[in-house]
């Protein structure tokens, strides 16, 4: 936040939820740069969402439970208070993450999918795009582009999800997705109202959900992921080791440090995580499965915490 608080929200999911109803969300906030937290909110008909500040504002976007609708919240004190929820479509198969917000050509830009009905998989690329100056509010302020699948000549993987919108170094547009079940990410451009496929590149973790980021300072793109070992046989159940990763031009990515790793990866992870720069650090928080006084999490996947952490010196 402006004055240096951070917020934080996660959602409930899994055994004894309401994910595929309507979604609970809870909002905390620190006021000692991540040392204790406070819970400030709860509310439904948000799951999957990401935080942004615009022009003054907080904003939630995500979908209102799992393939539910896609839909925003707005807060005016810092995410003590929020208004009533909005759902931009009245359409239903709405997919994201924690992902991040891009600016260019006067407008917010944002990754979604599309899942259809039936078995987990086949989701459908799309990026919402709205005038900066416009009420992120108003449901019309929003224009989708058209829905791409993934496509049968890609060479590798079955499917993309949790796309990144980014501007490119030769200031285009692209969407660049993590794959199911490669160490690779999909490369998508936004070519106005439609998406083109590109290629896949090698992207250790690419399997798994990650945040890109550029870097004014250093000129680089960064991000943290979760890469497998080589010749892992279910390379998006390796979860158990976080690095920091750049790139100079969204192609080819360099492993930089590791940042958290334990040896097992059967219920251990540090995964779906989602960051910020501060200064000369990165701020994360973690989805987490590690050791608890209940015997731990059931599987790497199923997070049992919510954790915080600072990349310290990330440019060195």
């Amino acid at each position: 936040m402006p004055k240096g608080d951070y917020v934080a929200t996660h959602d409930l999911f899994g055994k004894g939820s309401t994910q595929t109803t309507s979604a609970v969300t809870r909002v905390f906030r620190s006021k000692n740069k991540g040392k204790s937290w406070e819970k400030t909110a709860e509310f439904s008909e948000m799951t999957w969402g990401n935080l942004f500040l615009h022009q003054g504002a907080l904003y939630l976007m995500g979908c209102s439970y799992e393939y539910g609708r896609p839909v925003i919240r707005r807060s005016g004190d810092g995410g003590k208070t929020w208004s009533e929820q909005v759902y931009l479509t009245e359409g239903k198969g709405c997919h994201t993450a924690p992902v991040p917000m891009a600016l260019k050509d006067g407008r917010i830009w944002r990754a979604y999918e599309w899942h259809p009905e039936g078995k987990w998989g086949f989701f459908q690329a799309l990026v919402v795009s709205a005038p900066v100056d416009a009420d992120l509010m108003d449901p019309k302020s929003w224009r989708p582009t058209e829905r791409l699948a993934y496509p049968a000549n890609a060479g590798a993987g079955q499917h993309w999800l949790e796309g990144n919108v980014v501007v490119a170094p030769d200031g285009g547009l692209v969407n660049i997705l993590r794959v199911a079940n490669v160490e690779k990410a999909a490369v998508v451009r936004v070519k106005g109202d439609k998406l083109e496929f590109d290629r896949l590149i090698d992207f250790p973790g690419g399997a798994k959900k990650f945040s890109i980021r550029f870097d004014p300072k250093s000129k680089l793109y960064w991000t943290l992921s979760n890469p497998a070992p080589e010749g892992a046989k279910d390379p998006a159940s390796m979860r158990n080791t976080l690095v920091l990763m750049s790139s100079a031009d969204l192609m080819t990515w360099q492993i930089k440090r590791t940042v958290l790793t334990h040896p097992d990866p059967e219920k251990h992870a540090f995964q779906y995580v989602d960051w910020q720069f501060e200064k000369n650090d990165l701020v994360v928080a973690s989805r987490t499965a590690f050791d608890d006084d209940e015997g731990g999490a059931p599987r790497g996947h199923d997070a049992n915490y919510l954790t915080f952490h600072r990349v310290k010196n990330f440019r060195k």
